[in-house]
This record gives structure tokens, sequence and C-alpha cells, in this order.
């Protein structure tokens, strides 16, 4: 167990939980919690016996954005400073070797429907609820819509971004913004499956694929595929694909080096 002061990690069979612990904030996004938050990304990066992280949060609030009285006492040079660091947080979710997912118990609005956008995986519960409420008090939720559109396209985006209004966590499953919806009584053993599931792969191809993902996404379909044929051709010369391949050939469990 890591401690910090606005967030915890527990490391636990190879699945780091990164627990946000603002429970008298309801969550909120200070930038004191984003310092930790990417400070904790970069220690996980390096951990080696780490293979996947769940982000997930104590109370009843997923995350309820940026902390608002933080956002109102700051001055142009402290708001460049919040909102940059919130993007280099959300930007490390995305570089980050490990697959990062969201376990998504409550209310997630504005930055916090972005941290969910953000990560490659969210698992959310019934309970869930999702919005970027921000042009109902004059603040555009601009930098959520980055994540957000990349997550569930435009026009849906816009709803959101335009209305403000929340959907539920069986929209934002439709809409393709969590992965799974479940009760909430097993949000927290369903996330653990599907974490440990993916922690049986490769660490190595994990972070080969994750990075190559997020190159391609964004670029043609033919700088994609001479991107994704190299990634490949690489990845296929590795010691653990090589692994791989006699395992399946040889019918048998793979053991992973990690090279």
């Amino acid at each position: 167990m890591t401690t910090y002061e606005s967030i915890t990690c527990q490391i636990e069979r190879g699945v780091a939980m990164v627990t946000m612990n603002r429970t008298q904030r309801r969550n909120a996004l200070s930038l004191d919690m984003m310092g930790e938050m990417i400070a904790c990304l970069d220690h996980l990066a390096t951990a080696t016996e780490v293979r996947v992280v769940v982000l997930r949060a104590a109370g009843k609030v997923f995350c309820s954005g940026h902390d608002l009285s933080e956002v109102l006492e700051a001055d142009i040079a402290g708001l460049r400073a919040l909102f940059e660091t919130c993007s280099r947080m959300m930007a490390r979710i995305a570089s980050h070797p490990r697959p990062v997912i969201a376990e998504v118990g409550g209310v997630a609005t504005a930055a916090g429907c972005q941290l969910v956008a953000a990560c490659d995986l969210a698992v959310a519960s019934t309970e869930a609820t999702f919005s970027t409420p921000g042009v109902r008090i004059g603040l555009f939720c601009t930098t959520p819509s980055v994540a957000l559109s990349r997550a569930i396209g435009r026009k849906r985006a816009m709803q959101m971004l335009l209305t403000g209004e929340s959907i539920d966590a069986q929209r934002a499953s439709d809409w393709g913004l969590v992965n799974m919806v479940v009760e909430p009584e097993v949000l927290r053993t369903e996330t653990k499956q599907l974490a440990r599931r993916i922690a049986e792969a490769s660490p190595l191809t994990i972070a080969i694929g994750k990075r190559a993902f997020h190159a391609q996404i964004d670029v043609s379909e033919a700088a994609a595929y001479a991107l994704a044929s190299e990634v490949m051709t690489v990845n296929a010369l590795a010691d653990d694909a090589r692994e791989g391949m006699r395992a399946f050939l040889e019918k048998r469990k793979p053991s992973w080096s990690g090279r």
C-alpha cells in the first residue's frame, strides 16, 4: 500500500488499485491531487509487478470534476497550471504502458467524466451517471470534450456538452463511454476479474499494443496500416511473442519474460 494525501495505491496480484480519496470534496480534482495521480502513474509504469491499473473512488461520487473553489481563487497563471496539469494527467493515462480501467460506482461529472473517457476501459455500476455540465455554470467543458468526443463521437459529445444533461450507465454503455454495466454489489468483483484476465497476457505485448493503438487512431488509414505493420514486425521478433506462438502450437500455457 502506497499512501498519498488525496489518493491511495494498493497492488494486489498484478493489479494496482488507485483510489481517489477526497470524499469531503466529492473527489474533486485539485491541483495537488492531479499531481499525485501523475506521480503514482509514473511509479506504476516502472513497477514490474504491475500489469493493469484500476482507477476507482472512495465514497458515492467517482469524481465531480475540478475543484471550483480552487478555480475561482486562481489567477491566469494558476488556471493555466491547473488545466495543463489536468491535460498531462489524462495524456499520462493514454501513454501509460499498462491498461487503465475506470471503476465507476457513482457520479462522474465534467473532468470526472473526462477521466472515464480517457481510460482504456471502464466498468460502471447501474447507479453511475455521467455528465459535462460546465455550460450551465458558464465554464464550457472544453478539456473534457477532447477525451469525450474521441470516446463517443462528435454528435453525442456535443449533446452532452451543450445540454449539460446526465446520461445513465446503460446509455453510457450504448454510446461507448463504458464497456460494462453491472450491479453495484458486484462492481468491484467484475472490475478485478476483467483486470486479472488482461494481466494474464505478456506485459510487453500489452505495452506495444496500447502504444500502437493510440498512435494509429488519429492518422489516415494508410498511415495507420503502415505503422501497424511495422509494429507487428517488431513485436513478432520479441521473446514473448516467440514464446506465445510456441506455447500455442505446443498446447501449453506460455511463460512470459517481459522481453
